[in-house]
């Protein structure tokens, strides 16, 4: 299930690229209104299986009218869509609802940087109807890593699009595994993504690169992949990608999609 919510901000100070910690950290904030059990839960323990930890929501910004400098986003307009998605309904979405209406507004600080944002209005989106044969657009970067040994130690190796076997793989599990704790059941189905060439062709970056916790004293940085895709496979696997985000790290922004490819041939 969907939300979008119209934010108002009447300062409409630049923003870094990298507010995806802080949004995820205000989202906790407004679950925390709802229910403190369930806010303290998901964010300290979260839906755990096969000794990986999964929060089952994401979430990601548009501006309606805005500008980019310097790494920073210029909103030209007071308002701001949040989009938030989930399958957990009488979980995440009753609760993010109710501190919602509790709240009315939140704010993020980002370095020396304070911003407030009210909230306006709030929208149940429909649901699409679900095929083996899909496109969409990312409204927020898809991250897919794996390990790799750098000089003795293993670290985090973010995949890039092309390494489609290998994204492909990793992605089919990811669902797997959240589809099973969503349904407490197991799928052995499996997806398979395709860049959009047409995409491709044009533009020479097909990745982007967001800081964690940028201020902060152990900020991390992830690469993500932003491009439009046909999915096929598994519409069950589909409609998990869709609900929780595809890939990893969902909680902080990241792999959100929408249907169709999302920009101008």
């Amino acid at each position: 299930m969907r939300l979008k919510i119209t934010l108002f901000t009447k300062e409409q100070k630049p923003l870094s690229f990298n507010y995806h910690y802080q949004f995820s950290s205000a989202i906790y904030l407004l679950l925390k209104f709802g229910s403190p059990e369930f806010s303290n839960f998901l964010h300290n323990i979260g839906y755990k299986l096969n000794g990986k930890q999964f929060k089952l929501f994401s979430f990601s910004l548009k501006f309606e009218k805005y500008k980019i400098s310097n790494s920073h986003i210029i909103p030209e307009s007071p308002i701001v869509f949040l989009t938030i998605s989930s399958p957990k309904i009488d979980d995440f979405i009753k609760n993010f609802v109710i501190g919602s209406f509790e709240r009315q507004m939140f704010y993020i600080s980002i370095g020396n940087e304070e911003h407030k944002f009210l909230i306006k209005n709030m929208e149940l989106l429909p649901d699409p109807v679900y095929k083996d044969e899909m496109t969409f657009s990312l409204s927020s970067p898809m991250v897919l890593s794996t390990v790799k040994e750098y000089n003795g130690k293993l670290s985090p190796y973010y995949l890039r699009p092309s390494e489609i076997d290998e994204i492909n793989r990793i992605l089919s599990q990811n669902l797997r595994n959240k589809y099973e704790i969503v349904n407490n059941k197991v799928s052995k189905g499996n997806v398979k993504i395709d860049w959009d060439k047409e995409y491709l062709n044009k533009h020479s970056r097909l990745t982007k690169k967001i800081t964690i916790n940028e201020y902060g004293r152990f900020p991390v940085d992830i690469i993500g992949i932003q491009a439009p895709f046909k999915i096929t496979g598994d519409p069950e696997l589909i409609r998990i990608g869709y609900e929780c985000g595809f890939g990893e790290k969902n909680s902080m922004g990241f792999g959100m999609a929408e249907i169709g490819n999302g920009y101008e041939k």
